[in-house]
């Protein structure tokens, strides 16, 4: 259901994306590169850590180029948003990736401090476009706006696309014989910010966001892989893995099934993983699925929380108000925000 609800959407999502992340549409000049990164030897005498403290700044370690794909305006301080074509070495799969840093991260105050990482998801497909990028969401800006009113930590955005194409869902995961997107997801991506910003060497400092199917992939991935992320924000997910590319990998299946994957992580004992579902209150079919998991599986180290948007619907401008509503301040309280 979530990702047939937002198949009539995708394409003018996309087209919507393409047209305000390509400027005013009279500049006939090249996108100019944006360099994120930076040793410890970058400003020297900035980078220092208390004696006798150890720091928990991860510095990047093989910066490259991006290339500006737009500026994020109001709040956003007209900060960048950078993108590379990644060719993730441990998946094998090469896609698409567009970052930001918030103004915090410029600020010389700042300079011997890692920051927090959120990977962003989209809905749908997620291809050839991330929509997380597009002005009309205002991700990016309003991160800005509640990390200045203090509801919100500032975050680095990663943004990559969700599936190979725009004809098969991938369920953020490895099936067999197909793109390893689960491993593009969870390791290529984060490496990829962990060389070229000043990140965090804990696992405290990492969410995972999506909507629809990419809600489902942050579910599932912040429960298969809770040593890399701490915190999933799945907003409007499916809770059980449907691709097609499943048929005849019935035990892989099950390995990327949400409800397996929290059962296993209970019996365990953790680590402790925070999931902050949000949902619109007209999602008559995703609505009861997230309330039979929080009921079911919503204990020990799995610890939940749904934001419910009044009269929102299955869409991402609903989920981005329910970030601006609570969700935010819930899942700041449970990270590390930027220190040295």
């Amino acid at each position: 259901m979530r990702k047939a609800l937002f198949r009539p959407v995708v394409a003018l999502i996309a087209l919507t994306v393409l047209v305000t992340t390509a400027g005013c549409g009279t500049s006939t000049s090249p996108p100019s590169p944006v360099r994120f990164g930076g040793g410890p030897k970058t400003g020297a005498a900035l980078h220092t850590t208390p004696h006798g403290k150890r720091s928990l700044v991860q510095w990047p370690t093989k910066p490259i180029t991006f290339q500006e794909e737009s500026r994020v305006g109001g709040a956003g301080g007209n900060t960048p948003i950078g993108v590379t074509t990644l060719h993730g070495p441990k998946s094998g799969f090469t896609g698409k990736v567009w970052v930001w840093a918030p103004p915090e991260y410029y600020e010389k105050r700042n300079a011997d401090k890692g920051f927090p990482v959120m990977e962003a998801l989209p809905g749908a497909y997620g291809y050839p476009v991330n929509y997380w990028i597009g002005s009309d969401l205002k991700l990016e800006e309003n991160l800005a706006r509640w990390s200045k009113n203090g509801t919100s930590l500032p975050f680095i955005v990663v943004m990559p696309v969700l599936n190979p194409n725009d004809k098969q869902y991938y369920d953020g995961s490895d099936i067999p014989g197909q793109p390893k997107i689960g491993t593009w997801l969870s390791q290529d991506v984060p490496d990829l910010v962990r060389q070229n910003f000043r990140t965090l060497k804990t696992r405290d400092a990492w969410a995972i966001m999506g909507s629809s199917s990419g809600g489902f992939a942050a579910l599932k991935n912040v429960l298969q892989n809770p040593d890399t992320f701490k915190v999933a924000i799945p907003n409007g997910p499916d809770i059980v893995p449907d691709s097609p590319l499943w048929n005849g990998h019935a035990k892989e299946e099950r390995d990327n099934n949400p409800e397996e994957l929290a059962r296993r992580l209970t019996a365990r004992g953790g680590p402790d993983v925070y999931l902050a579902f949000q949902d619109g209150s007209k999602e008559y079919t995703v609505l009861p699925k997230v309330r039979n998991f929080i009921a079911r599986y919503g204990r020990g180290p799995v610890h939940t929380r749904l934001q419910i948007v009044p009269g929102g619907t299955h869409s991402a401008a609903t989920y981005v108000q329910g970030m601006g509503e609570g969700t935010m301040r819930w899942v700041s309280a449970h990270m590390q925000g930027p220190t040295s």
